[in-house]
Formats: C-alpha cells, structure tokens, sequence
C-alpha cells in the first residue's frame, strides 16, 4: 500500500527522536520500490523520507545503510560532491523506513542535463571519475559484490540465459548481446568501485554544479562502463563525450577503449532486465511495457543499425539448413560444413572442412610374376646340352649368378633357375633326377 507524505512524516517522527515537522512534500523516487517525502521542520532544516514498498526494496535501503556508513569523513572529504548521511530508521513490520539529512540541490532530466552548458558535463565527469576511483577496499571491507571482467561478463551471460527463457525477447536482439557477451576483446577492462544505480535521478545538480550524489543501494567492484548506460542511453553524443573527456582527464587509471560499448550494451540489455524484473513481479503492465521497448530497440536496430557494441562485426544470420541440423559458413573455396542442431553456437566449437577423395589411380599388382622358362631336353649323357659345363672350355670365372650354369651342388642334374629371396614361384626349385643313382 502507497503511504502519502503524511504518513511518512509521521514515521519520521518515531526514527529520529526530537523532529518535529512544520511542512512536507512528495518527492521524486523510483515509485514501483519506494514512497518518499520531504520534511521542513521547526528549526528550519529539511529531512528527507525513504519508505520500502516490498522486502526487495528494504533490503536495498539496509545495504545502502552499512554502504553509507563505511563511507569515513576522511573519504567523504575528498569526493568533489555530497553523500546522504541516515539520521535514523524504523521498522514497520518486516520493512524498514529510513530518514536522511535533505542534501542540497534537486534533480534535472536527462533532457534538461544534455542541454546544460558543458561545465554541467565535465561536473558530471569529475563525479564519475572520482567515484570509479574510490578504494577497493571500501567495497571489500562492507562485504559487497565483487567481480572479474570474466566473472561480470558470465553473470551478464546467465541473465541472458535467463532472458530468453521468456520467449519475449527479439531473436535479433538475442543474437546482438550475445555475439558482444562472446567478443572476449570487449571485456579486457580494469575493474574499479561502481555506484551501480547511477541515473539521473541520483543525481543533484543546483546551478552548473553536481551537489550530491545519492542511491548507493547497488555498490560493488566491476564495470565500471555501466555508470555511464544512462548517459549513451541519451543518444546525444555531444553530451556523452564530452563527459567522456572529463571523466578520463580525472580517473588516476586508465580508461579502457571499449567502455562506451559496454556502456551501450548495459542500456540496451536493461530492458531485458526490465521485463524479467516485471514477470518475476507478475506485474503485467511493466511486461507489456518492457515488451513494446525491446520491439521498438530491434526496429530501430534494423533500420539504422544501433549503436556498436562489439568490437568483432557479426556475421550475418545464414540460410535455413535442413530440419535438425544448422549451416555454418564455410571458408572461401571450402566445401559447405553443417553441424547439428543441438551442438551449442558455431563459435564455440571449430568448424570442418569437408574435402572430397580424390579419384584413385588403377591399382597396379604388387608382385611381378616372371613366366618359369622352358627346360632343355637331357641329352645322352645326362649333359644339359649347350649348358654342359665343359662348354664352358674350363673357363675359371664365377658363374654363381649364371641361372644357365650347372649348380655344383647338384652334378649331372637339371640346371636351377636362380631366384630371389621372396619368390615363391616353383622356379626356385631344384628337380633332382634320381635315376641317375
């Protein structure tokens, strides 16, 4: 249930004893998490009141409590801007309603800040760097999130997941984020502190001066590109780097080359974020909203080509492939490779080529088989005619390796046919002629 001012100013009175309100007004908050008030009372200073409008959103204002309070005077010291300070709290139920000391200064539209004087953009990039710049250890030591590059960008991927469970969500936009979650080149960053919740909203400006700073209910170490996702949201690109210069001019690190890409990454997927926060919610008029917002990005996307957000282009979607399986491009001059279906996305495993076997040449026979030769008739003598070794005129030489020389080993018999090692042929035989004996 909605409290009315009020109401809160009376909850005021029970969290910080002595205050005594003489005026209240509403004033601006995120209405779908919190009712909120402005206090003015009987010495004339001004108060402002916080109250959850579910558990969620009190347990966001309890860690902004804890976050607040590790924020020493030492460190508020050196910020170029004002942070809330908590004057007291009170329970109502199982929700927590918190008061704060009012923090000059009131806040502007994106509209209203965009047209501002450029002093008002390089305000904005001092806060920016000088909260990007704030000790790791601040963090660390009130026990809020940290993450790696890897580490945010496989969260950001498990919401994707998530996303698109909804079956709400634009295949083209799908394949956008992914294809950027993908391109590890885009997440080689220095991570640093990150207020996480920065808009316009938590933004006081009074003048051409940014006076306060306020919402650190999201604090932790990770991108710090996603500070920035309310700005390149603008689409005013003037504004934006001209922010851009002042903030790199005043962070004491270096600023990475992609950061406006995550950046514009981080305002496209918020409104994934947007619808799963209203179907978790069953609030079926932020569904239809955040729904009507995604349609309108991927038009506006297929039009005009959005914002880069990779640093790798995307390839272009391919032709349908047959039923189960799914066409992946092959090289130049590379036969057409396809992968089933089921096998995860064609980045992630490495295509294949299929080459066609060449046309086999005729087989030619592995053993040369020589036709045995014709054996001489015996002559009377049991000579072997022309071959008698008295032909020969005693010639003293070596007629080993001579197949037509009589073998000494077998006198007066049929001459051998000298072979090789391997042959098997009956050439390599010796027929012994028994009659002789």
């Amino acid at each position: 249930m909605r409290r009315k001012p009020i109401e809160l100013a009376a909850v005021a009175t029970a969290a910080v004893p002595g205050l005594t309100p003489t005026a209240v007004s509403s004033a601006p908050d995120d209405p779908a998490d919190f009712d909120s008030a402005l206090l003015l009372d009987s010495e004339g200073k001004r108060w402002r009141v916080r109250s959850p409008r579910h558990a969620e959103a009190s347990a966001r204002l309890e860690t902004e409590f804890l976050v607040l309070r590790a924020f020493a005077p030492a460190i508020r010291a050196e910020l170029p801007f004002l942070m809330p300070t908590v004057a007291g709290s009170v329970r109502l139920g199982t929700l927590s309603t918190f008061v704060y000391s009012h923090l000059a200064g009131s806040t502007r539209s994106v509209e209203e800040l965009t047209a501002g004087p450029d002093v008002l953009a390089r305000e904005i990039g001092v806060a920016l760097a000088a909260i990007h710049d704030l000790p790791r250890s601040l963090v660390s030591n009130a026990d809020l999130p940290s993450y790696t590059p890897n580490e945010f960008r496989q969260r950001r991927l498990n919401e994707l997941d998530q996303a698109a469970t909804t079956g709400k969500i634009p295949p083209a936009l799908l394949l956008r984020w992914e294809h950027a979650l993908e391109d590890v080149s885009l997440w080689r960053f220095n991570p640093s502190v990150v207020h996480g919740d920065l808009h316009e909203d938590n933004l006081l400006v009074e003048g051409q001066r940014v006076t306060a700073v306020t919402g650190w209910t999201d604090l932790r170490i990770g991108d710090p590109a996603d500070d920035f996702a309310w700005l390149v949201a603008s689409n005013e690109q003037d504004f934006v780097d001209a922010v851009l210069n002042a903030y790199t001019g005043g962070r004491k690190d270096t600023v990475d080359n992609h950061l406006l890409r995550r950046a514009a990454l981080s305002a496209e997927f918020a409104l994934a974020q947007y619808l799963v926060k209203g179907i978790a919610s069953d609030d079926s008029s932020m569904v239809s909203e955040a729904e009507e917002m995604l349609e309108t990005l991927a038009r506006d996307i297929e039009e005009h080509g959005g914002q880069p957000i990779s640093v790798e282009p995307q390839r272009a979607a391919a032709a349908p492939a047959a039923a189960g399986t799914t066409a992946v491009a092959p090289a130049a001059g590379a036969a057409p490779v396809v992968r089933a279906a089921d096998a995860g996305p064609a980045g992630s495993v490495p295509s294949v080529t299929v080459v066609p076997l060449p046309v086999p040449a005729p087989v030619r026979p592995a053993v040369r088989v020589t036709p045995i030769p014709v054996e001489p008739e015996a002559g009377a003598d049991g000579g072997v005619g022309s071959g008698d070794a008295s032909s020969a005129g005693g010639d003293a030489e070596d007629h080993s390796s001579d197949p037509d020389r009589e073998n000494p080993d077998n006198p007066g018999g049929k001459a051998e046919v000298a072979a090789g090692p391997d042959d098997t042929s009956t050439a390599a035989i010796s027929i012994i002629d028994i009659t002789k004996n």
